[in-house]
């Protein structure tokens, strides 16, 4: 094991220390991971992609395997009809009854998912990169256009390293990483997997290095604060909401202060129909008013559709 991921290790352990008062790894994750990670690791072994990112996708993609979608179809990667000529089913997601793709079995989604990133030009770069370098494939996968929401590549390596899914790119056996922070609890059976429920932890991720997380239903700004051991008053001061903005299933909110510039993977941004400075701020992690003033704009001013607006 070489020095810089001995170092990176011992921050992702570190970190996760820190946050156990806060929050658990999730049982629904952790099962996920040790029923699918021998097919991730035949599948870079064969293909070049990351183990680690194969089990991020589809931990993201199907919530875990305990997603409408996934329970409706076997879908584990949020694959859309396109030029699919098997099965088909129905689900709201970027458009209301978006059509997405059908699968008898989950090794069959697994099988697609490669194929459908090996037939593509746009990911052809892609297999170009280590299948080592987790980092790079996250961030190519959102360049390439895989997902559409900007913290993509953030949530893919927040949960790689959360769960150290790393290891499977490494080749390590998973049965002798018990003694890491995220093995399956002695007492946790996996006898009867339909009976399985998923904890409604906060899962923390980082979007331009800041911590954050996703508001769950019943949350709200005073219920974050106290569970993270924050003041209400600095967690709407770090989101820049007022003290009687409410909060949205969904939302992100940072758990820190957001940084002036975005990531230096990313440069631009173009607005779309019904986005705000502050959400578009809020996607990337950077401060409103360091948004407003990059793009030499009044503080009245709102985003217009179609507008280039610079991030750093």
């Amino acid at each position: 094991m070489n020095l810089n991921f001995s170092f990176r290790f011992l921050l992702i352990f570190l970190s996760i220390t820190m946050l156990a008062g806060a929050q658990s790894l999730q049982k629904s994750y952790l099962l996920y991971i040790s029923q699918y990670h021998e097919i991730a690791e035949k599948q870079q072994k064969e293909h070049g992609i990351p183990a680690s990112i194969i089990l991020a996708q589809g931990l993201l993609e199907s919530g875990a395997g305990e997603s409408e979608l996934t329970r409706m179809s076997n879908n584990h990667f949020g694959i859309k009809c396109s030029d699919w000529t098997g099965p088909k089913v129905y689900h709201d997601d970027d458009i209301k009854g978006d059509c997405f793709r059908k699968y008898d079995r989950a090794i069959d989604s697994y099988e697609d998912h490669v194929n459908f990133l090996k037939t593509r030009k746009r990911y052809a770069f892609l297999f170009n990169l280590k299948p080592t370098d987790y980092e790079s494939w996250a961030f190519g996968l959102k360049k390439a256009g895989y997902a559409t929401d900007p913290s993509y590549a953030y949530k893919l390596i927040s949960i790689i390293e959360n769960y150290n899914l790393h290891r499977f790119d490494l080749g390590l056996n998973y049965a002798d990483n018990n003694k890491n922070n995220n093995s399956v609890p002695d007492n946790y059976s996996f006898g009867n997997m339909g009976t399985i429920q998923a904890i409604p932890d906060h899962q923390v991720y980082k979007i331009n290095k800041v911590r954050c997380i996703n508001a769950l239903p019943g949350d709200s700004y005073a219920v974050i604060a106290d569970i993270f051991n924050i003041k209400e008053k600095r967690l709407r001061e770090f989101n820049e909401v007022s003290a009687d903005t409410p909060l949205q299933n969904g939302d992100v909110v940072y758990l820190s202060k957001k940084r002036q510039k975005a990531d230096k993977t990313i440069a631009t941004h173009i607005v779309e129909a019904g986005e705000t400075m502050h959400n578009i701020a809020q996607n990337y992690g950077i401060q409103t008013k360091s948004l407003y003033d990059m793009n030499r704009m009044s503080y009245t001013e709102g985003a217009q559709v179609g507008q280039v607006l610079k991030l750093r």
